[in-house]
């Protein structure tokens, strides 16, 4: 009987010993599918099995970090900045180049320290914050003001121009790329003061020039009037150039601060800025077609505002073909209740349409450019193709039917004469609102299409 109870607790425990190995071979399978598929396929033994899996793990392991401290390699030696930042915004790990525009002093410890404690910097903080709110990649320029400990050296403290292009990584981390772009700030700052200073130079010789000329022309036999004519229109352009670049280092130098700001109808301003192109549009038999509403008060610096839509429709009316419509559409559109800068959550959206031959694609992200010359179907012709870089030009006279045109409409027409700034111009006053513009081509009339966004009651400029 004993020996029959004994035999029974073997079978027993044989059992389950076979259950449990048929358990543990089949869940070591598994792991063994979901380690290295190709190892669970050797003739192997499991335990052979898990012993080879373990062994590539290691290995990929190993070449994963070899992998890392190669990047970290490369991140060191870049000559941009690189600072990674954790979902409480410490500070992981930055590169050299980072610390030495940031101005962050080396940690021996190498312990995570609050970004705000190394750097007081808001926009580089707002940055981060974007860039984790939104959870795609986000960049910003700004001016970065180095802190110091020692009061003394605040005067002799510099500041230069920072670029930072964020990227969100995983576990709410930030990875921030830091560019230096001091030197290409200075140089678009010394290249726009030389523009100024020759053209304040310039602004003198031409008056002069015109004056003569005008003057010669009532005693030139009329036989040469004609050349005189011509002598007189080219000065004009060339104050029109002057006078361009002008208004250009002006809006340079004034910031949002000089914007004289009141209660203005834009849909007014619009039928005053088209009246005094009329006289074009008329050459050419085009219409004005305005969509929008009766009245629209806005607050806006009304002389300037004014030179943003003579310089749109001028440009329309310069590219249009005979008999066409000019489209000008004023709606509201609502602001992201996030965009806390907009005092009534509403911007104006303002776009000009025209039917001429638009825009080359491969133009479009330059056509503000200053003296970018685009497609030669809207850029300077004839006499005009021996001064390169100017774009957006009139046409010559007669292809605007200039013989429709009195002596006085010949004398507006030539005045107003293309320097290829107007859109650069435009840009200017568009951004010193608070505001942006953008070119495209509208996809019914194939013309261009210009479209102005700015703030309806103004924004805090303090």
């Amino acid at each position: 009987m004993d020996a029959l109870g004994f035999l029974l607790g073997l079978l027993v425990g044989l059992v389950l010993w076979f259950w449990q190995r048929s358990r543990a071979n089949a869940k070591m399978k598994i792991l063994l599918r979901s380690i290295k598929p190709d190892v669970a396929e050797t003739p192997f033994s499991s335990t052979s099995q898990l012993s080879l899996a373990i062994a590539h793990q290691h290995q990929v392991h190993q070449q994963l970090e070899e992998q890392i401290e190669t990047y970290k390699q490369i991140l060191h030696a870049a000559p941009i900045g690189y600072l990674q930042v954790d979902d409480e915004n410490r500070l992981i790990w930055c590169n050299p180049q980072a610390r030495k525009l940031l101005n962050i002093a080396p940690d021996p410890h190498s312990r995570p320290r609050l970004l705000l404690e190394l750097v007081r910097s808001y926009e580089l903080d707002q940055l981060i914050e974007q860039t984790r709110c939104l959870d795609k990649p986000c960049h910003n320029d700004w001016t970065f003001y180095p802190s110091s400990p020692d009061p003394s050296s605040l005067i002799n403290q510099q500041t230069y121009e920072l670029r930072g292009c964020g990227f969100p990584l995983l576990r709410g981390d930030v990875g921030i790329f830091l560019e230096d772009r001091q030197e290409a700030v200075t140089l678009m700052q010394q290249r726009d003061r030389w523009a100024s200073d020759v053209a304040h130079e310039l602004k003198t010789p031409l008056t002069s020039i015109r004056l003569v000329a005008e003057t010669l022309q009532v005693r030139l036999n009329p036989s040469l009037r004609g050349w005189m004519d011509r002598l007189i229109n080219e000065t004009i352009r060339l104050s029109n150039l002057v006078q361009d670049l002008l208004d250009l280092s002006q809006l340079d130098r004034s910031s949002s601060h000089a914007l004289a700001l009141k209660a203005t109808d834009l849909v007014e301003l619009v039928s005053t800025a088209w009246l005094n192109l009329e006289p074009l549009a008329r050459a050419k038999h085009l219409d004005l077609d305005y969509l929008g509403p009766e009245q629209l008060i806005v607050q806006v610096d009304e002389p300037r505002m004014y030179r943003v839509l003579v310089n749109l429709l001028d440009n329309s009316i310069k590219y249009s073909p005979p008999r066409q419509k000019i489209q000008v559409c004023i709606s509201l559109r609502d602001v992201a209740q996030n965009d806390t800068d907009s005092a009534d959550g509403q911007d104006v959206l303002l776009e000009v349409i025209d039917a001429g031959p638009g825009f080359p694609e491969s133009a479009l992200p330059h056509v503000f450019e200053r003296f970018f010359r685009a497609d030669p179907s809207r850029s300077r012709n004839q006499s005009a193709s021996d001064h390169p870089g100017v774009s957006f030009a009139q046409p010559p006279l007669t292809a605007l039917g200039s013989e429709q045109l009195s002596s006085d409409e010949r004398s507006d027409f030539q005045h107003r004469s293309s320097s290829g700034l107007g859109l650069a111009i435009v840009q200017q006053i568009v951004e010193a609102h608070q505001g942006s513009v953008f070119a495209s081509n509208h996809a019914e009339t194939g013309g261009a299409w210009l479209k102005v966004s700015f703030p309806s009651r103004g924004r805090d400029l303090n």
